[in-house]
């Protein structure tokens, strides 16, 4: 079964102008099979969230939030590159 993602366009134009990632992209994020998932405590007060860290098709390191709409569906909410803290944390875990 495969994945159905959605978003909001307003918030994903403003995502590109922020961080120049399209969301549409991100999706391959979740087809990464070394990448790592966390819940989002942060910033789950109104709905639960989560984290994946993962690579994009140019080998990118990306973070992308989102949240569950179902079984499913998923919301991207944001995405930008992880930075390089993150990436080494990335590495140290998946290597």
């Amino acid at each position: 079964m495969s994945l159905v993602f959605e978003w909001d366009p307003r918030k994903a134009a403003a995502n590109v102008r922020k961080h120049g990632i399209h969301f549409s992209e991100t999706t391959a994020v979740f087809d990464d099979p070394l990448a790592m998932i966390f819940p989002d405590a942060w910033h789950s007060d109104n709905e639960p969230r989560e984290i994946i860290i993962g690579h994009l098709p140019e080998r990118r390191l990306c973070l992308v939030v989102f949240t569950e709409l179902g079984e499913d569906r998923l919301r991207i909410i944001s995405a930008r590159a992880a930075t390089p803290k993150e990436q080494r944390d990335y590495e140290r875990s998946a290597g």
